[in-house]
């Protein structure tokens, strides 16, 4: 069992930078893949980023790629979410979610165990 708490969401210009956290209890965090999806009003959850448990493979979704990056401390049982050169299509409420390593598609929402609660990210133009 792993429970997810996110934060570091908030409000920001376009052009600006937020990171996102999530704490994981659990014993098994080391061991989960981690991934980061977003939801915005109106819209089904979509894709934003994903890390092996190893922390040596990630996927981005093309709409981020170059602007954020994902990070792990299994140490601290934390995944990070750097964003830079946020728009305002950015917005939307983000959320952490774990799995077990496994073939499953990695930029598939259904195919996580794991979910937190989320965080708001609105960046106003």
């Amino acid at each position: 069992q792993v429970q997810l708490v996110e934060s570091g969401g908030g409000l920001v210009q376009a052009g600006g930078s937020l990171r996102l956290s999530c704490a994981a209890r659990g014993r098994t965090f080391s061991t989960q893949d981690m991934g980061w999806f977003r939801q915005a009003p109106g819209k089904e959850r979509e894709f934003v980023v994903s890390i092996t448990w190893t922390g040596r493979i990630t996927y981005y979704a093309d709409s981020v790629k170059g602007r954020f990056t994902i990070s792990r401390d299994n140490a601290k049982n934390t995944v990070y979410l750097q964003m830079n050169s946020l728009k305002p299509e950015d917005t939307a409420l983000y959320y952490c979610a774990a799995r077990p390593p496994s073939g499953r598609r990695y930029n598939d929402p259904d195919e996580y165990d794991y979910w937190g609660q989320g965080t708001q990210v609105t960046v106003s133009s």
